[in-house]
């Protein structure tokens, strides 16, 4: 059984580091299978304390009772679990990265891309006053991204055209932002799970202690259970078109896609949000900038992977298809077209390096692929979103000879 844990006595201790005090401290959620809290925390400047908005990075808002800090906290106290238990493990792996993201990876983009700010942490709290009482759990206290961000993009809901316009730019800038922290040298980044827990368990070497290795938490190697279960359903048609062997391929499509997909340290390869929908956002009232947060699965991948995600899950089936009803096999509309392109345009703003590695073509085969990888998840586990537009798209991909001479050939050499 978990240890009973106090948020408000976590946010005392936290917030007395930076010589402030709490003015009140509510519970906003508690987190998936009792990992813990969200929690707004409002806090003021200690009268003993000594403290600037420019210090913290923070903007203090005047009230009646003079200026005060909207914060967030995510208090992460999980509740025990076997030895073994991928979910679980996965689940503690995550909030570890999004932590260290915060602490360590955010202060790096720049200023119009918009996320929560770390002003302290548990990953830094050595020799801290009551330090002590917070051994073994996961406190992070960050600044609240709503009075900025007002609108919450609430859970499986579309996204207006203008939110649509924003969300990209700010994954294109994101992205363009990360690049450069995805190195050659991968060996910091945190393997999946299951694999990562055996190499610290060994201490044969260096555990990972930065992000994912693989950014997102569908890719291949880390859902085999519910993929060999797909592999057994031989009643639907992706357990043919994705576990079976395929004309064209050596392998079976859904095993080729996730080759590819692996990081590799490649020139496009970038950090990704890693679950980019509706719900990990809030916007300004009038929709033309974002902020997303929930970044426990931000890792390396190509950003069309996120785009993937937002696209079915996010994104008017009409911005899509121009309107025109999905057919049983589909090719890339205009509507997509022209949503790919404004994300390729802002991205090669952003980071000119990549242009002469980033041709469209180049860029269309990946997301093509991005498509087969992310159709496979939601066949194995359950179909939501533009689930017609997506399996309509996927089809006319895993159709298409000049894709699969592309991907064979990419993982070839690989």
């Amino acid at each position: 059984m978990a240890v009973p844990v106090d948020p408000q006595r976590v946010a005392d201790i936290m917030t007395s580091w930076l010589g402030l005090e709490v003015v009140s401290c509510e519970e906003e959620q508690q987190l998936w299978a009792g990992y813990g809290y969200i929690c707004s925390v409002v806090a003021k400047v200690s009268p003993t304390g000594a403290v600037a908005a420019e210090d913290l990075k923070a903007d203090f808002v005047e009230s009646s009772r003079g200026p005060q800090l909207h914060l967030i906290l995510k208090l992460i106290s999980p509740p025990p679990s076997s030895d073994g238990d991928e979910g679980h493990i996965r689940k503690l792996l995550s909030y570890e990265v999004e932590q260290k993201f915060y602490v360590d990876v955010a202060p790096r983009l720049k200023e119009d891309v918009a996320v929560a700010t770390c002003i302290a942490s548990t990953q830094d709290m050595e020799g801290k006053p009551n330090a002590e009482e917070l051994r073994g759990l996961t406190a992070t206290l960050m600044t609240d991204l709503r009075p900025k961000f007002p609108v919450a993009g609430e859970k499986r809901a579309e996204l207006t055209q203008t939110q649509v316009q924003a969300a990209l730019e700010w994954l294109a800038k994101f992205h363009a932002d990360t690049s450069p922290l995805v190195s050659p040298s991968l060996n910091r980044f945190v393997l999946p799970p299951l694999e990562e827990m055996k190499r610290r368990q060994s201490q044969a070497e260096q555990a990972g202690d930065y992000l994912w290795l693989n950014g997102g938490y569908t890719y291949l190697a880390t859902r085999r259970d519910q993929y060999a279960s797909l592999s057994r359903r031989t009643t639907s048609e992706w357990c043919a078109a994705f576990c079976k062997p395929t004309e064209g391929l050596k392998a079976p499509a859904a095993e080729m896609a996730a080759s590819f997909l692996m990081p590799q340290g490649r020139a496009w390869e970038t950090l990704i949000h890693g679950d980019v929908k509706s719900e990990n956002l809030f916007s300004n009232q009038s929709g033309n900038q974002v902020a997303f947060f929930d970044f426990q699965y931000v890792g390396i991948g190509l950003g069309v992977c996120d785009l993937a995600k937002l696209f079915t899950c996010s994104v008017p089936l009409a911005l899509l298809t121009g309107g025109k009803p999905v057919r049983r096999e589909q090719a890339m509309s205009e509507g997509e077209k022209s949503l790919l392109m404004q994300y390729r345009s802002i991205l090669l703003e952003r980071a000119p390096q990549l242009g002469f590695a980033y041709p469209w073509d180049t860029l269309v085969r990946h997301w093509e692929t991005a498509l087969v990888d992310w159709c496979r998840f939601q066949a194995s586990w359950g179909f939501w979103g533009n689930t017609n537009w997506l399996q309509a798209r996927v089809r006319s991909i895993l159709k298409d000879p000049e894709w699969k001479a592309w991907v064979q050939a990419e993982v070839a050499s690989s």
